[in-house]
């Protein structure tokens, strides 16, 4: 008793061990097949044969629309992807192609494709494509092309405009008394052009009766309590012939921080330019269109004073500006304190006719993408910068993923390797460097066949060619060399490595060192055959005595002795099916299983597997479903022990007794053999797990029922060794039925 102890004791510490590793297994194959990088596979015939969860999710697409799918149905241009096919057909890569692609919801994506031909002996086998989402990036740089186009174009127009309808500028220092006045404006007053003009001569030339009208509105757009603005219409007497002429001027008044007028500029022209007003009117409201319909942007339009001209943008309060009130402002007066003495060197750069692109942090930490254009006149002088603020805070958020994958990778502990279709290694983590020996300088570059054991080279093209057929390899447990020549038990797991633009590029490899845990399977394994071969001799003997013993009883009739002995017979034959079960599992994981196929008959087997129904159970009533045309080519012996385990564990979950039916079905071609109990049922949760090795139910009815675990799993692999699959259906409470399918054979 105390060896079975500790067998169950080294058992339960193995099993423990052995999760453990296989989470750790399936937790970085998740990480792989969830890397956020769209791929598929397409094959000669242009039917997507194979796509990850990032291609499924980029385009809306469950796995069962997408995949068997023909390519051409999610290209929205049927030229393109005729001539991607085209190329790759006729061997060639295919580089940051750029492609439209059909979403579920009808979306177009613009993508860039970079896509490559696996071949095997020069047979097309599949493409290899990396699906890069630009529609965001695409989107923006239209916008933002159409933003500085238009912009251009506007500031083309108001010169144009000021210019056909005559407009003239001026611009007055209070302060200093200087007075500033263009060309047109000069022509407007009959001016010669070489000569200049102070305020008392200007006020000279305001027609004597409008003169003081004119002063009195001057005088009141530079009080500090009003907005500045100035806006009258009255005469002049030109300087050339003194005649008069009506006119219409319009400026601003900017104040300093103590509330001071130091400058004075506006515009004025002949009445008669109404029209050239409206379409400069009109140009304002195509600038505000343009701004307010680029998402998450910032516009600013400043003058080479630094002062405001327009602001729009849905993303001005994200920035700690204000939505309005800014215009004649300088940049100084506008948002948070300090602020403009930070960014004072950049604005010079642009006003100094730089354009340039900076990153920049939100005020509540959002990035953006900040484009400095310094806008020129005819003479190439920058008269005004138009500043652009795009928000890129998702695209920042993408990449720091990136990082973080990046960094997962190069401290897992297990070697990540990556390799081209020439079995040339690219990529080598320090996980690597720890199992194999090599540095990266030494090994990337080379062969992978450098790490494969000579009597092992032909693993490599194999490998290839599941790769090719669209299969990913995992766990698949081999050997592999080190750099002082020693041998690993490692296991592998393959799968295709995609660019961002969808391209299979290479094949990526997880190797872990499973040495330990080979070596511990074995010492388990021999361990269990040798306990268990000395347990059957023993027990064997004791089975004979008690068999000898009963027939005694039998005859003279001692009821209680029959009982007994019948009973104590029952336990040692659980205590060999225990015993065999152990054996069968080591030879099972040594790969030593072997079968003997022969043609039988169903139906007798069934009835032998049934006839020892009333040694395990006096309170259930065993039924056989009618199979006597049923003959399959299987291992008679095997399948005997499938189904003696299913018939008992259907006795042994039914505590309370009922009808146990064991039988067959014709499902078309094939038969459904099943074993239907009436007892407490199995859990959903349970029956996920259920066929696992050494799994026991964590339901409170089932707990109870003695037992390892091992019964159905080695009945999942048996059923396995003959290409069939062990199956459950359950209801707790009701009962369960457990059942495979095979391919019976003629009489």
């Amino acid at each position: 008793m105390e060896e079975l102890e500790n067998i169950h004791a080294l058992l339960k510490a193995s099993l423990e061990r052995e999760r453990a590793l296989e989470l750790r297994v399936a937790d970085l194959a998740d990480f792989v097949e969830q890397v956020a990088m769209p791929l598929h596979w397409v094959d000669r015939n242009g039917i997507i044969v194979w796509a990850n969860q990032a291609e499924l999710e980029m385009l809306g697409f469950t796995s069962e629309e997408y995949i068997g799918q023909p390519i051409t149905l999610f290209h929205a241009d049927q030229a393109i992807i005729g001539d991607i096919l085209k190329r790759l057909t006729a061997d060639e890569s295919i580089m940051n192609y750029p492609a439209l692609l059909r979403c579920k919801d009808g979306r177009i994506k613009e993508v860039l494709i970079n896509s490559s031909v696996k071949r095997e002996d020069g047979e097309f086998i599949h493409t290899r494509c990396f699906t890069r989402d630009m529609s965001a990036f695409f989107e923006e740089e239209k916008r933002m092309a159409e933003v500085l186009v238009d912009l251009e174009q506007s500031e083309a127009r108001l010169l144009m405009a000021m210019e056909s309808t005559g407009l003239g500028t001026w611009d007055y220092n209070p302060q200093s008394g200087s007075l500033t006045w263009s060309e047109q404006c000069k022509k407007i007053y009959g001016l010669p052009l070489n000569e200049t003009v102070d305020f008392s001569t200007f006020s000279e030339h305001i027609y004597p009766e409008d003169r003081g009208f004119v002063q009195q509105e001057i005088q009141q757009s530079m009080k500090p309590d009003g907005d500045g603005r100035y806006d009258i219409t009255y005469r002049i007497t030109r300087f050339d012939d003194h005649s008069p002429r009506w006119i219409r001027a319009q400026g601003k008044v900017y104040f300093n921080p103590e509330g001071q007028p130091e400058r004075f500029i506006g515009t004025v022209d002949i009445t008669e330019s109404k029209l050239a007003l409206e379409k400069i009117t009109r140009s304002e409201k195509l600038f505000k269109t343009i701004a307010l319909n680029i998402p998450r942007s910032f516009i600013i339009v400043i003058d080479s004073e630094r002062r405001v001209q327009a602001i729009e943008g849905d993303a001005i309060q994200r920035l700690g500006y204000l939505a309005a009130g800014y215009e004649g402002k300088h940049l100084s007066e506008i948002g948070p304190p300090g602020r403009y003495e930070k960014t004072k060197p950049l604005y010079d750069r642009m006003l100094a006719g730089e354009q340039f692109i900076e990153e920049r942090k939100g005020a509540n930490g959002d990035d953006f993408m900040v484009h400095f254009v310094p806008l020129k006149n005819d003479a190439q002088k920058v008269y005004a910068g138009l500043i652009i603020a795009l928000d890129i805070s998702d695209y920042k958020r993408a990449e720091e993923k990136s990082a973080m994958l990046a960094a997962i990778v190069a401290s897992s502990d297990d070697a990540i390797i990556s390799k081209n279709f020439d079995s040339i290694i690219t990529s080598w983590n320090a996980g690597a460097q720890r199992l194999f020996g090599y540095t990266p300088a030494e090994i990337i570059g080379e062969s992978v066949l450098k790490l494969i054991p000579p009597d092992r080279q032909e693993e490599e093209p194999e490998i290839l060619a599941r790769l090719k057929r669209g299969e990913r390899v995992e766990h698949f447990e081999t050997k592999r060399l080190t750099k002082d020549g020693s041998l690993l038990d490692v296991s592998l797991t393959i799968s295709p490595v995609k660019d961002a633009q969808g391209k299979v590029i290479g094949l990526s490899k997880i190797a872990r060192d499973i040495t330990e845990k080979k070596q511990e399977d074995s010492r388990k394994n021999d361990f269990i055959a040798m306990v268990s071969h000395e347990l059957k001799t023993p027990l064997t003997s004791m089975r004979s005595y008690i068999q000898v013993l009963l027939g005694i009883a039998k005859k003279e009739g001692s009821s209680f002795q029959v009982n007994a002995l019948t009973r104590a017979d029952l336990q040692a034959q659980k205590m060999t099916t225990m015993i065999h079960d152990f054996l069968n599992l080591a030879r099972l994981e040594d790969g030593k299983i072997t079968l003997h196929k022969t043609r039988f008959a169903l139906q007798p087997l069934i009835e032998e597997i049934a006839a020892d129904a009333p040694f395990l159970t006096s309170s259930h009533q065993v039924v056989l479903a009618d199979c006597k045309q049923i003959f399959l080519y299987a291992d008679r012996e095997k399948i005997g022990q499938v189904l003696n385990n299913l018939l008992s564990n259907s006795i042994k979950y039914s505590p309370k007794g009922g009808t146990v039916t064991v039988g067959c079905e014709m499902l078309a071609e094939r038969v459904k053999i099943f074993v239907r109990d009436e007892g407490v049922g199995i859990s959903s949760e349970d029956q996920k797990h259920l066929f696992e090795r050494f799994y026991r139910a964590k339901d409170e009815q089932i707990k109870t029922v003695s037992g390892f675990g091992i019964g159905l799993y080695l009945v999942a692999e048996i059923l396995r060794y003959h290409d069939s699959l062990i199956t459950v259906e359950s209801t707790v409470g009701l009962g369960s039925e457990f059942y495979f399918i095979m391919d019976p054979v003629k009489q």
